[in-house]
């Protein structure tokens, strides 16, 4: 005989969610994974989990605006002739014409160049409009190939060679048909309309020794002039930094799980990689084992959305950082101002549901000619300015809090951590201890 006790409402399960069990409904129903764009969403430490100690007795703070704080940064100063000055440390990250339409690109130029800082293509080669508005223009080097040529590469200031990316480290990009217009199919030489997938690793090397070559190769196509980054997702940062530096890399960039793609299995955006915060200290603790902190660079990505988090990343030892989904809100992505065309499509602004669709009613993330039709590129790349100004400015007030007269002089000394997880990860003490998880080894 069963019994319901009348005083307690029936309880559902913490593992069979809700989400959980739409999900096994429709992969039951459908028979197919489900693809999306962006990040992941689920909740992991981050750079919220962290504080500043700002100065007081025991430090000395710089005064308002009258003492000078450095924000430029130098990428490339290792091996390449002509390395890449910034006016502030915050980079945007690549994003491909094809997941962007042509607009968004420029847009994504047009901002990065008023903010004195640099863009990245991404996959399927470079556009006469982004490098026309771009003053500074790192080239991606993926495994695909798609739309690499000789002239362009040396048509860039920077070039990045693409392993890993942190939504999906050791999987390759994907591309729907409906996004592959006659223009993106003639610039990666597929067919109009068909899905397409990159390749999950380079065609012509299969280690880092191999990578050294390649690198030589494009030093040697670029009159070793162009600064070379190595690009790899969140998973075994110390060694995959280590390795990059021994192929000769001029700077690494670092990608962590809440970095977002084009399009990708959600399973691969939910359970592959390490979050951002993670990440950063292994790559810096390999960089100071081979003595080249500082003199290779290293970019963090992944989830990066305010000055506190570009602070917090450099006070870890970053010189950089790269964004991308924070980028296409500040040019207008997502805006509730669509709200109803996005409730169309079944999603809602801020869910980032879309991006593989090619409907984005913002005219981001399509190449459908009326929707690209509505970013305006000069406006939005006002508001991408407008957002990387303000970014620089709040973190250059952390800096100026803690005493420091250039960012990059911020370190793990001035920071706490509110949890066990991010102290670990972080490896600065938990706040009111002088004491973090595994203190004293690696």
């Amino acid at each position: 005989m069963s019994y319901h006790n009348p005083f307690t409402p029936p309880r559902k399960s913490a593992t069979f969610d809700e989400y959980t069990l739409a999900e096994i409904r429709r992969a039951a129903a459908t028979g197919i994974y489900d693809i999306r764009g962006a990040g992941t969403k689920r909740k992991v430490p981050h750079f919220d989990d962290l504080l500043f100690l700002g100065a007081s007795i025991s430090r000395y703070p710089l005064e308002g605006y009258r003492e000078k704080c450095d924000t430029s940064v130098v990428l490339g100063t290792r091996f390449a002739r002509k390395p890449i000055h910034l006016k502030t440390p915050i980079t945007i990250a690549g994003m491909s014409f094809g997941a962007l339409s042509g607009n968004a690109k420029e847009a994504l130029g047009r901002g990065a160049t008023l903010a004195g800082t640099s863009t990245t293509t991404g996959d399927g080669g470079m556009t006469d409009e982004e490098r026309g508005h771009s003053q500074t223009l790192v080239y991606q080097y993926l495994p695909s190939r798609y739309g690499m040529n000789p002239k362009d590469l040396r048509r860039a200031d920077a070039i990045e060679v693409v392993v890993g990316q942190g939504a999906k480290p050791g999987g390759g990009g994907m591309l729907l048909g409906q996004k592959i217009s006659d223009r993106v199919a003639n610039m990666r030489n597929l067919p109009k309309g068909i899905d397409q997938r990159s390749a999950c690793r380079h065609p012509d090397w299969t280690g880092p020794d191999d990578l050294e070559i390649k690198i030589l190769e494009l030093r040697e196509i670029t009159d070793w002039e162009k600064p070379i980054y190595v690009k790899v997702g969140g998973a075994r940062p110390y060694y995959d930094t280590a390795l990059a530096v021994k192929a000769g890399a001029d700077v690494v960039v670092l990608d962590g799980m809440q970095g977002g793609t084009a399009a990708t299995q959600n399973v691969f955006i939910e359970n592959v990689g390490m979050p951002t915060l993670a990440c950063i200290r292994p790559a810096v603790q390999a960089l100071q084992d081979l003595g080249m902190h500082r003199k290779v660079q290293l970019i963090i990505s992944g989830g990066i959305r305010s000055g506190a988090d570009v602070a917090k990343a450099l006070a870890l030892g970053a010189d950089a950082v790269a964004i991308g989904t924070a980028a296409l809100v500040a040019i207008g992505d997502n805006d509730p101002k669509w709200e109803e065309e996005y409730q169309k499509l079944g999603t809602t602004a801020g869910a980032y549901d879309d991006w593989h669709e090619g409907k984005d009613p913002a005219g981001i993330t399509t190449q459908d000619p009326e929707l690209a039709a509505r970013l305006d590129p000069v406006a939005a790349g006002r508001r991408l300015a407008n957002y990387l100004k303000v970014m620089t400015l709040e973190a250059q007030t952390i800096a100026r809090a803690c005493g420091k007269n250039k960012l990059t002089n911020l370190e793990p000394e001035d920071l706490c951590a509110l949890t066990m997880e991010a102290a670990a990860m972080a490896q600065v003490p938990l706040a009111g201890t002088s004491w973090y998880p595994g203190k004293g080894a690696f």
